[in-house]
């Protein structure tokens, strides 16, 4: 089942007024950036706009580039949501879908990349690369726009996050901060690792090199990952194992961060084949 972004909106404008009469002095940014506004769309290309924006780029350039993708591209804004969303369910700290985007950058740092990523797409590298950098100096996150990432993201925190050129990462992922997704040396072509649909990686883990994190697999924080890990396992460590089997279908939504290690389970069932 899809989510309706008119009822979503509806929702941030309810939080945005009530948060008006809890706390006056922030009223006028409410109704700067949520208030004044009857879509969603325009009112986040407004916001990443005036977060990206520069003397020398100024924000009303990035705003109609903003407005004209979520134009060209209204699955853009399905995805926006989705993300949302997700944050929402997955982060205990936010509560409100209001405060996921004014104030939270892993979410603000991804709706960025979706721009980058549909310029690069369209053979506007340069924009593109415009965009890459200033979401880096921004929001310390660094997400070359020509890798593939879906729907239903949480870059939790968020900082140091760094996914390379021929990343894939697929839908209702979850990353935490300084998170790599990388190559592992000097080589072209298709050098970065591809993230099944309901992964977390845990904070600080770097996984490098052209292999493949199963649907559903686990990834503990500081691991270092150089070989496919299975669907539904989880691995930590450096350099990273399997340590048994994820205890729930989809970790990314959650987000347990402890590694189990179920008595025996090793010796017992051995790593799976990786054929």
């Amino acid at each position: 089942m899809g989510i309706d972004v008119s009822n979503i909106w509806s929702a941030i404008v309810d939080e945005a007024n009530r948060e008006c009469e809890r706390e006056p002095e922030i009223r006028m940014f409410l109704e700067q950036h949520i208030l004044r506004y009857d879509e969603f769309g325009p009112a986040l290309a407004m916001l990443l706009s005036v977060k990206l924006g520069s003397k020398h780029f100024p924000p009303q350039v990035l705003q109609e580039l903003f407005e004209n993708f979520y134009r060209q591209s209204p699955e853009s804004i399905q995805f926006s949501v989705y993300d949302l969303v997700a944050t929402q369910q997955r982060d205990p700290a936010a509560v409100n879908y209001f405060e996921i985007m004014l104030f939270l950058k892993g979410y603000q740092a991804i709706q960025s990349y979706r721009l980058a990523h549909w310029l690069w797409n369209n053979n506007r590298h340069s924009l593109a690369y415009f965009l890459q950098n200033r979401i880096s100096e921004v929001f310390a996150v660094d997400i070359h726009p020509a890798a593939r990432i879906g729907k239903g993201i949480l870059l939790d925190h968020a900082t140091g996050v760094v996914i390379g050129e021929t990343a894939v990462v697929e839908d209702d992922v979850s990353l935490l901060h300084e998170v790599t997704l990388g190559g592992t040396g000097k080589e072209s072509g298709d050098r970065h690792p591809k993230v099944g649909k309901s992964v977390m990686i845990g904070a600080g883990a770097k996984i490098l090199g052209n292999i493949r994190i199963g649907e559903g697999a686990k990834v503990g924080a500081g691991s270092v990952v150089l070989d496919d890990v299975p669907a539904h396992y989880t691995v930590a460590g450096v350099p990273a194992h399997i340590v048994g089997r994820t205890e729930s279908p989809a970790p990314s939504r959650d987000m347990d961060q402890r590694l189990v290690f179920p008595e025996k389970q090793k010796q017992q069932s051995g790593p799976p084949s990786r054929s």
